[in-house]
């Protein structure tokens, strides 16, 4: 197929696009290479798709109306992935603005791009925080979404309801995945495990919110890429089963779906620490901290439906997903 994906050179998008490069697709990657992080991270995980014939690149700015028209217009994608996104909750305290530009206003560009060029599948990336302020675990996508606790999960939110309007109206078949804490080699460095291993290497406390009392639903990228592509190949329909009278979240009268993509292990922070140590070989110095605004307490992935509809769950263990990011980690920093 011709694939269109969005934030090819981010850490999920490098290797969804890998993924589908091997196995023969012809992959549209698409990236702003802006420097919320590392550049030079981005531009390598770019190279590393550049060395595939069915590989074009374009760096443009999807909340640029006219260039992703013109991108849709050239390229004639068969199918999208949009990982593009503005991420980080605790960045969306102080940038709101980044957020509203990245992540509503380059959706509605994208929809728009699918909407007129027929798209037959729009994949995207929903995230964990849109359960907000729910409590009762595992989350499952047929409970309520309506007490987002930072703009982050907002915008996601969004996202959803986005999509479904399209679906709705346009026929537009779309998919969206609630990532839960994603982690692995060519990871994020904002992300806890890429900070606490940087730190942890250089002799550095580690700063621990909660005092410690965390939990996640930590998931290893390859499954995260699994999931996507599975989901990418069975096309969306309408729930028939729909009822207008009892509206369910987790289904639609209209070719729309959206599915929790997690480990369904939940792991203690301190657990997670350990594995990382061990890995290691090196006991990490611990700052404890209270917690920190738009942050949750803890997260857990239903994945049942997920099964359902793919045939497919996230299993990789912390200790495996963990002992391979720092074997990656050494490598490319040569530590």
């Amino acid at each position: 197929m011709k694939i269109l994906v969005t934030g090819c050179a981010g850490f999920i998008g490098m290797h969804v696009a890998l993924y589908l490069l091997k196995r023969g697709d012809e992959i549209i990657g698409v990236d702003n290479l802006n420097d919320y992080y590392d550049v030079i991270l981005k531009q390598a995980r770019l190279r590393r798709l550049e060395s595939y014939e069915q590989f074009q690149f374009s760096k443009l700015n999807l909340a640029n109306k006219d260039m992703v028209k013109q991108l849709f217009l050239e390229k004639k994608p068969e199918r999208v992935i949009h990982l593009a996104a503005q991420a980080g909750v605790r960045y969306s305290l102080e940038n709101p603005h980044a957020y509203i530009e990245a992540n509503i206003q380059s959706f509605t560009n994208v929809l728009e791009g699918c909407r007129y060029h027929n798209v037959e599948h729009l994949v995207y990336a929903s995230s964990s925080s849109v359960y907000g302020s729910n409590t009762t675990l595992p989350f499952h996508e047929s409970q309520n979404i309506d007490h987002p606790i930072s703009l982050y999960a907002a915008t996601k939110k969004a996202n959803e309801l986005m999509a479904h309007t399209y679906s709705h109206l346009f026929e537009l078949p779309t998919t969206g995945l609630r990532f839960f804490t994603v982690y692995g080699p060519w990871g994020r460095p904002d992300m806890a495990l890429f900070k606490f291993t940087k730190a942890i290497l250089s002799g550095e406390p580690i700063d621990l919110y909660n005092q410690g009392n965390m939990v996640r639903d930590f998931t290893y990228v390859d499954d995260i890429v699994e999931g996507v592509v599975r989901v990418l190949d069975k096309t969306a329909s309408a729930d028939k089963h729909f009822d207008s009278n009892q509206p369910n979240p987790e289904s639609s009268i209209a070719p729309y779906r959206v599915f929790n993509i997690g480990n369904s292990q939940p792991t203690g922070l301190l657990e997670y620490i350990s594995a990382l140590e061990e890995a290691l070989g090196i006991e990490a110095k611990r700052n404890y901290l209270p917690m920190q605004p738009g942050d949750v307490s803890a997260t857990s992935a239903s994945t049942d439906m997920l099964y359902k509809w793919v045939g497919f769950k996230p299993d990789t263990s912390v200790p495996v997903g963990v002992e391979r990011f720092v074997a990656w980690y050494r490598e490319y920093y040569a530590v």
